[in-house]
């Protein structure tokens, strides 16, 4: 499943850079004279590259708004310009469309014609990151599978927006307005199958409610956290990935075991206010502790299982899985304890 969503998010990055690479490779070498077969009712502000007749760029032309979309079109490259509007006109020959960037515009919510994306039913990536919302767009395509909304002002989340959404695997809300108030029990409900879950950079106090029990990456970094509930992981047994660096996050503020979870293989708490290591589960891999107030580690106290029992075991036994662990920023003096060493015998590296 962790390598499903590793090559998803790579496969996804590196088909635009192809594409970006291919396209400025057509301009260039072919005759303009053979184009129009492939440039046929293409917008005259976009380029429509003949070798992809499926994509439509119209990225960084100083657009106010949206042109007309052919039908052919499936993937859609907006970003970039002073776009403030979608409408319904510009998409009704477009039935095809499976990914649409809308990037570092000028939206509002109230310039999102009603029932505009919704009737987008073949869509399956909306990018709508620095523009101008202050609330999640709504009703949205019930095909959907990612949807960005970083940087935009959003501090409301409509009722039952997500109901719909089963598909949807990525939701990135990070750097917007949200308040805990804004995030009720109910929010993500019907988000079945979401691995990828981004409230960084936000103004929550409290961890969300009801995340989805799926969801295998849960990032809430530069939030103002203080406070981890009791057996709060129980209710997403899956979480792999959690990031809560630059939090108020205390000793008193961490429960007992509250971060000994087996499904957690990387945990960031760096930037917080701890003065000691949280017990951690012997499957963690990766452990980010630095710029707290950390003043000495003691391996024995730190090492999820026995020591002894440890060295009955032997190398392929129940050792600790602990590859990186980070301390620096803390009060800590070199050198690391050996009781540390020989608890996590499988460290690769330790930054103190």
């Amino acid at each position: 499943m962790i390598l499903k969503v590793y090559t998803s998010l790579l496969l996804l990055f590196l088909v635009n850079s192809v594409w970006t690479r291919t396209v400025r490779q057509v301009y260039d070498d072919l005759d303009p004279g053979h184009w129009s077969h492939y440039t046929s009712e293409c917008p005259q502000e976009c380029f429509c590259p003949p070798s992809f007749p499926n994509a439509l760029y119209c990225d960084n032309k100083g657009l106010k708004e949206i042109p007309p979309i052919p039908a052919r079109i499936w993937y859609l490259y907006l970003q970039n310009n002073q776009i403030e509007t979608i409408s319904e006109k510009p998409f009704a020959n477009a039935t095809h469309l499976r990914w649409i960037n809308l990037n570092k515009n000028k939206i509002t919510n109230s310039g999102i014609e009603n029932g505009v994306l919704s009737k987008l039913k073949r869509l399956l990536y909306l990018f709508l990151e620095d523009n101008e919302l202050e609330e999640v767009p709504a009703p949205l395509p019930v095909g959907l599978e990612q949807l960005r909304l970083a940087r935009n002002k959003i501090s409301k989340i409509p009722e039952g927006v997500f109901s719909h959404l089963e598909n949807l695997t990525m939701l990135d809300l990070h750097q917007n307005s949200l308040l805990d108030s804004a995030l009720q029990s109910d929010t993500f409900q019907g988000l079945n199958n979401l691995m990828q879950l981004n409230i960084a950079k936000n103004s929550l106090k409290k961890m969300p409610l009801s995340i989805p029990a799926n969801t295998l990456q849960l990032f809430l970094d530069n939030n103002s956290i203080e406070v981890i509930p009791e057996n709060y992981f129980t209710a997403i047994p899956k979480v792999t990935f959690l990031r809560l660096n630059y939090n108020k996050l205390s000793d008193d503020g961490i429960p007992p075991n509250g971060f000994n979870v087996s499904s957690i293989l990387d945990l960031q708490l760096s930037h917080n206010q701890l003065t000691k290591i949280p017990p951690i589960n012997a499957h963690l891999e990766h452990l980010h502790l630095d710029h707290n107030k950390i003043k000495s580690v003691n391996g024995t106290q730190m090492c999820p299982v026995s020591i002894a029992l440890e060295e009955d075991y032997g190398y392929y036994g129940n050792v600790p899985r602990l590859r990186y662990l980070r301390l620096d920023g803390n009060e800590i003096q070199p050198p690391i304890p050996l009781d540390v060493m020989i608890c996590f015998r499988l460290l690769q590296a330790v930054v103190i």
